[in-house]
């Protein structure tokens, strides 16, 4: 599972080790060696589990799906957002917090309308 792409639809085998990763950040995490480059790539779609072949040089659009199960593959990648939170901010609880807040309000409101 990679940490720096939250959607990667398949994986790379590196021409170097021959291992699979998601992405070259994850290479570089756990190999002492740089990443060779190389122009004929093997994937491995995560959606049937499927390996395949690309010749980079001769890639055109419909190189973008799986041969196997049509399983787009080149997407615009997700990665991980930085953010700042309270850790169990449940909004759930901010509305029930709301709710009971507006509860004590109309409460209040009555009691002083019927004295």
């Amino acid at each position: 599972m990679c940490k720096h792409i939250l959607n990667a639809q398949v994986s790379v085998r590196s021409p170097c080790c021959q291992k699979w990763f998601d992405c070259p950040e994850c290479h570089d995490e756990v190999s002492k060696h740089p990443l060779r480059k190389t122009m004929e790539m093997v994937f491995a779609c995560k959606k049937c589990k499927k390996v395949f072949r690309k010749d980079m040089t001769l890639f055109e659009e419909s190189d973008e799906f799986c041969p196997h199960c049509d399983n787009r593959y080149i997407i615009d990648a997700k990665t991980p957002q930085m953010g700042i939170g309270v850790e169990g901010d449940d909004p759930r609880l901010q509305r029930d917090f709301r709710a009971k807040q507006l509860r004590e309000t109309e409460l209040d409101f009555m009691s002083e309308r019927l004295g």
